[in-house]
Formats: structure tokens, sequence, C-alpha cells
């Protein structure tokens, strides 16, 4: 999502070639899962993630999103009709340049559209060959039990870092169900908003100075540590801060520190 012009992440990425090494970077280092949406842009993160993976699209797993609509960097709505997710997905395939997306996921529910109709949408969209598995985003429990009883869910993409746990029960509900969960704001940055919190929090600070590494890094690992079905996608614009992301991965926090800073959530 960051990879796309500022304020409000709307426009193309003011370096596109920048952009594309960035990403070929991150699969040299060993990523092998990128997310990203109709609306980051809309549609420019999509074209510069299909260019760039290029020759690399075997190596990596590609997951998009549809039902959210963006028409200026403050004007985000959701659109989940039937038509339109079927448009914004046959949109996605060409600028990623795939034959069938791997993830493709209901970014957030239409309060004024059914929720078994949008779900409904990404079936058959699925037994068209065009996506592989169905997401969910920005779900309730409720809701995903409700998809769950249409299709297979093979991920739920909500809002969850070490300070906003509200969604515990749908994560839980997922590790005890084969799903991934992928939390966004994992740094609990706002919005749109380029600022992390929990990248300048003094208590994960004061625990990454005894390991040799960052705040940021801390809240990462804590994250993947805390349930085995944990996929993170941070954002970053930058070679270093990608390195720093996956240097996350490395980092492990015993029993007693990732008690403390769930506490301390």
């Amino acid at each position: 999502m960051r990879l796309c012009a500022q304020p409000g992440n709307f426009g193309p990425f003011p370096d596109w070639e920048a952009g594309k090494r960035l990403i070929r970077r991150a699969v040299e280092l060993g990523v092998n899962f990128i997310d990203t949406a109709h609306a980051y842009g809309p549609g420019w993160n999509e074209t510069l993630i299909g260019e760039a993976l290029e020759g690399f699209a075997r190596q990596v797993v590609v997951a998009t999103k549809g039902g959210v609509e963006k028409t200026a960097p403050d004007r985000v709505f959701p659109d989940g009709r039937p038509g339109q997710l079927r448009l914004r997905c046959e949109e996605s395939l060409q600028r990623l340049k795939l034959e069938r997306i791997d993830l493709y996921q209901l970014h957030r529910p239409d309060p004024a559209v059914a929720f078994a109709e949008s779900v409904g949408a990404l079936v058959q969209l699925r037994s068209e060959g065009k996506i592989r598995l169905i997401g969910l985003s920005n779900v309730t429990l409720a809701q995903l039990e409700e998809a769950l009883t249409l299709t297979p869910v093979a991920s739920v993409q909500n809002r969850y870092n070490l300070h906003e746990r509200e969604d515990e029960d749908v994560l839980q509900f997922c590790q005890n169900h084969g799903i991934a969960y992928l939390p966004w704001g994992p740094l609990a940055a706002k919005p749109f908003a380029a600022d992390a919190p929990l990248a300048r929090d003094q208590r994960l600070a004061e625990v990454a100075r005894s390991l040799g590494a960052t705040a940021g890094q801390i809240a990462l690992a804590g994250l993947l540590q805390h349930a085995p079905n944990v996929l993170l996608i941070p954002g970053t614009t930058t070679l270093a801060h990608l390195e720093e992301n996956i240097g996350a991965g490395q980092i492990t926090l015993d029993a007693e520190t990732l008690h403390s800073l769930r506490a301390a959530g």
C-alpha cells in the first residue's frame, strides 16, 4: 500500500523504477507473499507489482482485494456489488499480468449489499478459474462464520497489533480452523498515515536494545510468535526498512517477554 503516491496512497509511486527494484529485492530476500488491493492507487499498486514480478511470478503468492473504491485521497467507500467485484477482479488480473489470482479478498463488507451476495460473487469467480482462494478483510466473527457456510475461506485480514487486540476472537477462530490471519496495521499506524506508533514505543525499545533490534522489529516479532497462523504484511518504501522488517523473522522472544509485551498493550 505504501508504494503509491502520498497523501492517501492515491496515484502512482513517484519513483516507479525504485518501487520495482524494492519488490524484486523483497523476493530475492525470500519474501514469497505480496498483498495489494484495487484501492491502492487505485490500480497503480497492482500495475507496479505486475511489472516488477515479470519473471518472478511463480515464486510469489500475490493477494489482492476488491470491494473498496477510492476516488480521492480522503474519499474511500465500500462497493460489494457482485458486478463491481467481477469488474475489479478482471482489472486486477490484467494489471498483475496473471491468468489466475492466488488469493482474492473481499476488502470490506458493504452494508448496502447482502454479505452473502458479495461472497457469492467470489465463489463464482473461483468457479470460473479467475481466482484460486477466497479471503476476507475487515470482517466480524459472525461474518466469517456466515462466509464459511458458503465457501472455504483461506485468510482473514483485519486490524491487529500489540496495542489493538480487539480482534483476538477472530484470530483464535482462524487458528482453530486452519485459516491464515493477516494483521494489517501491525505497527499501529492509522490508515493513510505514515506514523507508526509501535516503532517508537519505549517499552518495545527497551526490549529491542537488549536484543540488538529495533522497536518495530519487536512489534512484528511479537505478532509472529503470538499465533502460528499469523502472516505479516508490513508496508515499506525503502530497502533499509524492507531489510529491517524481514529481520523481525529472525528474532526469538521468550515467554516472559511476550507476556509482558501483551500486558503492556
